[in-house]
This record gives C-alpha cells, sequence and structure tokens, in this order.
C-alpha cells in the first residue's frame, strides 16, 4: 500500500489530468487528419492512468525521461496544452521551440528530459540523470519510461546493470502495451513477463496493471521511496493498452476489435469516474464543468497554435551546442 494517501483531491486530480491527456490526444489525431500536424504522431489513448498515477507521488524537482509517444507525459509534468500543441505545429512557441515536433517534447523548467525518437536511446540517459541527481547530493529521482520494444536493446541490459551497481534514484518504467509497432510481444520472447528482466541484475521489479491508476500510485510510491532512502533502482512493467495503431499512419489490423473491445472495458477514465460516484467525490455537475473547462483548454491551444509564427531561419543554428560561438556553425 501507498505511505502518500489516497484522498478525495487524489481522485479528482487524477481524473483531470487524464481527461486533458485524452482530450489533447484526440484533438491531435483530429488535426493529423486534416494534415495541420506533419511528420509521426505516437497518441497515447489508454495509457494515461500509467502517467496519472505516477505524478501523484512525484514532486516538481523530480525528472522525467521518455520515448516519442511523449505527449502526456509532458502534459502530466507541467508543460502547458498551449506549448504542446504549438510544438505540434512546429511554432516558435511551442515546448521546443517548433524544432522538435511530436516526438521530441523538452522542458528544462518542468524538468522534463524529452521524448526521444531512438528506440531505447533515453534508458541510459535516464540512468545518467538519477546518476546527476545521487552525485549533487538531491533526494530526487528520474522516471524512465519505455515501450515494451525497447526492452530488447542492449542499452537496456547496459543501464539496468550500472543503476544497480551504483544504487541510482531511478524508476525504469516498462509501458507494455501489447505491441512493439505491430509485432506482439509474444512474437519476440519466449518470456513474456518483462518485468523478469531486471531479476538478472537482483534489482526490485513488478508487474502492474496500468489501467488502474490505484495501483500505479502504489507501486510508483514504492519505488519512489526505495530511490529516496538509497536503496536504488525499480524496475516497473505497467502492462497497459492503446486504443489507436502505433502512430497515425498505424491501421491497426494485427489485433481484433474483440481485444480492443476488452481493453476499453476497462478504460482507466470510465473506471475512475465510476470510482469518484462510487465514493461520493463529485456529482454529475463537476463532470460537466470539468469537461468544459478541458474542451476550451484543447481549443484554446489549437487556437494559441494556430496564431503563433513560425521559428525564424537564423533559430536553425541555436540549441545545437552550449557554446554559442562554436566554430562549425556557419551559415
Amino acid at each position: 500500500m501507498s505511505s502518500t494517501p489516497i484522498k478525495k483531491e487524489t481522485y479528482l486530480e487524477w481524473y483531470k489530468s487524464m481527461l486533458l491527456m485524452r482530450k489533447f490526444e484526440e484533438k491531435a489525431g483530429q488535426l493529423y487528419g486534416q494534415q495541420k500536424i506533419r511528420g509521426f504522431c505516437h497518441l497515447y489513448i489508454g495509457q494515461e492512468a500509467v502517467v496519472a498515477g505516477a505524478m501523484s507521488v512525484l514532486r516538481p524537482e523530480d525528472s522525467m525521461i521518455t520515448a516519442y509517444r511523449d505527449h502526456a507525459h509532458a502534459i502530466a509534468k507541467g508543460i502547458s496544452a498551449n506549448a504542446a500543441m504549438a510544438e505540434l505545429f512546429g511554432k516558435a512557441t511551442g515546448c521546443s521551440k517548433g524544432k522538435g515536433g511530436s516526438m521530441h517534447f523538452f522542458s528544462k523548467e518542468h524538468k522534463f528530459m524529452g521524448g526521444h525518437g531512438i528506440v531505447g536511446g533515453q534508458i541510459p540517459l535516464g540512468a545518467g540523470i538519477a546518476f546527476a541527481e545521487k552525485y549533487n547530493g538531491t533526494d530526487n529521482v528520474c522516471v524512465c519510461y519505455m515501450g515494451d520494444g525497447a526492452v530488447r536493446q542492449g542499452a537496456f541490459n547496459e543501464a539496468l546493470n550500472m543503476a544497480m551497481l551504483w544504487k541510482l534514484p531511478v524508476i525504469f518504467v516498462c509501458e507494455n502495451n501489447g505491441y512493439a509497432m505491430g509485432t506482439s510481444v509474444a512474437r519476440t520472447t519466449n518470456m513474456i513477463d518483462i518485468y523478469k528482466m531486471a531479476l538478472g541484475f537482483d534489482m526490485p521489479s513488478a508487474p502492474v496493471d496500468g489501467m488502474d491508476v490505484v495501483a500505479v500510485h502504489n507501486a510508483m510510491d514504492e519505488a519512489v521511496q526505495r530511490a529516496r532512502s538509497g536503496d536504488g533502482p525499480t524496475f516497473l512493467e505497467m502492462r497497459t493498452y492503446r486504443y489507436k495503431g502505433h502512430s497515425m499512419s498505424d491501421p491497426a489490423k494485427y489485433r481484433t476489435k474483440e481485444e480492443l473491445e476488452e481493453y476499453k472495458g476497462r478504460d482507466p477514465l470510465v473506471v475512475t469516474k465510476a470510482a469518484i460516484v462510487d465514493k461520493k467525490y463529485a456529482n454529475d455537475e463537476w463532470f460537466a464543468q470539468v469537461d468544459a473547462e478541458i474542451k476550451k483548454t484543447v481549443d484554446e491551444s489549437v487556437t494559441f497554435a494556430e496564431e503563433s509564427p513560425y521559428p525564424e531561419p537564423e533559430e536553425l543554428y541555436k540549441d545545437v551546442y552550449v557554446q554559442g560561438d562554436y566554430p562549425y556553425i556557419m551559415d
């Protein structure tokens, strides 16, 4: 059980944050279809509990890093819907100044250390961020997210080995949505219990129902306590599901309608709303008000993005190196 109490306010915040993630992603998908958003676009619809349940035990000073399915993580970490949508539009007001797009959200201010396009590339970076926190003597932690396909990369094993050896304050979270792009976990390995991969390093690990925000909260709380106390890393396999394809170009024909409907029956938004109603934490009026507020927030983010300017051409040469006058940058 969690040492961080789950109160009425916790449930209400979970619902609001997950609804914002969901409505933002649905709008992003709609705008992509209208070709207002270009390039790659990987939606998070269905997986919202994995991030919401983590945020209820993390502090603003804690870092987060993930792969390219990064919109919800960034918003949960504090990046505004305006800055997120503007980044999808490639505008200068975006969280990465319009240079990153869908896969490369970033915010130093909010300690969101980026979405990363190289599969598994963020895993050793997550360990490195945790090393920096330990080196500097803080009790901050780093949460490093990855997909189920990323655990097949060699960097995964190297990072877990070093993290455990040096007792780094990092929580490795595998968001196992069942498919690496369009390939099911069962087609890539004989050992489908991904959490067991950490046992070879004597790292505490566990499977977690990633569709249940309470289960996520409890598992993350235990892992965060371990990291803050100096006892090192944890590996959590969050068993979740994405309702859309791998990306907007994926028709997801590799799975059945029955499978999709089964997971929709466990939708974290529906389950959380039912719990709030059952506990009498809120009434229909509250839900209607929240729905209206979030719709307004998302609609305003689209207007903000559409009205924002594109980056100036000289921005191409900025934010490449720390050294401003690096000799190999020239126009």
